[in-house]
């Protein structure tokens, strides 16, 4: 009973690289290689990803401060 076959698990859809739109490597999924990954990092820390929203109340951007 224990030496019953499982089915093969589904292969995963081929990803594309963020970044650069290369296909991923699985040694630094879901990016293409280091630079990649670094690339994105980069871009986060600068602030680039950042969801555009109201400021919040009481910032003093609308009381002329």
């Amino acid at each position: 009973m224990a030496d019953e076959a499982k089915p093969p698990a589904p292969a995963r859809p081929a990803r594309r690289c963020p970044v650069c739109g290369k296909p991923a490597d699985e040694r630094f999924r879901p990016f293409c290689s280091a630079r990649c990954r670094q690339v994105d990092l980069g871009r986060w820390l600068a602030g680039d990803y950042a969801i555009p929203g109201d400021p919040p109340e009481g910032s003093g951007e609308e009381n002329g401060v």
